[in-house]
């Protein structure tokens, strides 16, 4: 074998793995197609030690890090394919070389899907927002949205209630009853036009357009984003996964091993709900239990 681990992912479930395992002077191999989830977002929040940070700094940051450890070596591409081989695990890249290791953590993340309204896209990360503890005091006390994706929706614009003045969008959906109780006892307002499009110069966001011609004011739309795998690897591998309220997660244990032996996950894949910081204590996790399995065998 190559390396004692090859790890497909390198953002911060990725990373955090890595470093403990070079710390624990193992040869890791790191895959990265250098596409973060978070890559839209202009800083990063809650992150012990950086918070407002730039997330491709932080990253840039650990990777210099990491970097400074022998045993260590990255990889910039994209793992097309996965399997098990010779009690280990062979990583195939779309340029065609193979990466093989006693053991695997896949920490490739997620991607995410958005809902097909004009002026959505573009303000990801920015002014349309997936988690109020990571984008939620910068906008506090000013009109704040949430667009109805599914039930827990509800949910979701009750907690962001807490950060200002809410009013939940529901573009067509119908509301429950017991939701619509709900929301008032959080003071939650509801909106049932449909969406023509968000306005506001560039990146920023100050209102929603409707069909009917009525413009309301908004300064951030919170939404669930539909997500998926963003790497097949995991099918291929043959891990099990489970539905998610956000979309698949593959079943891992305490140690985050999923149902493959030897093959751990870690970050947005291998949980809900999400931030870096999990993302990080996940990598330490799997990162540790990995070595440890190299010691004692499992």
């Amino acid at each position: 074998m190559q390396h004692d681990a090859v790890i497909v992912g390198g953002a911060f479930a990725g990373l955090a793995a890595a470093t403990y395992l070079a710390r624990a002077r193992r040869r890791v191999c790191v895959i990265d197609a250098g596409q973060p989830r978070n890559r839209f977002a202009a800083a990063s929040h809650g992150f012990l030690g950086s918070d407002g940070s730039e997330p491709s700094a932080i990253l840039a940051r650990a990777r210099a890090q990491l970097a400074a450890y022998p045993g260590v070596t990255f990889v910039e591409g994209e793992a097309s394919g996965a399997r098990v081989r010779d009690g280990g695990f062979t990583v195939s890249l779309a340029s065609g070389e193979e990466i093989a290791a006693h053991k695997a953590i896949l920490a490739f993340g997620l991607r995410d899907t958005l809902a097909p309204i004009p002026g959505l896209q573009e303000r990801w990360g920015r002014t349309v927002l997936h988690c109020p503890y990571c984008h939620g005091f910068e906008f506090s006390d000013r009109p704040l949205g949430v667009l109805f994706r599914t039930p827990m929706s509800v949910h979701q614009a009750c907690l962001v209630a807490e950060w200002g003045p809410t009013t939940l969008f529901l573009n067509g959906a119908d509301l429950a009853p017991d939701s619509a109780e709900m929301l008032a006892r959080h003071g939650v307002s509801v909106e049932r036009g449909r969406m023509q499009r968000l306005v506001g110069e560039g990146s920023a966001l100050s209102g929603v357009a409707f069909e009917d011609g009525r413009v309301r004011e908004l300064a951030a739309l919170y939404v669930a984003p539909q997500s998926c795998l963003a790497s097949p690897i995991a099918e291929q591998l043959g891990v099990a996964i489970d539905d998610g309220p956000m979309g698949p997660i593959v079943r891992t244990d305490g140690d985050r091993m999923t149902s493959v032996p030897g093959l751990y996950a870690a970050g947005d894949i291998a949980r809900a709900p999400h931030s870096v910081s999990w993302a990080v204590a996940d990598g330490v996790t799997a990162g540790t239990s990995l070595h440890r399995a190299l010691v004692f065998g499992g």
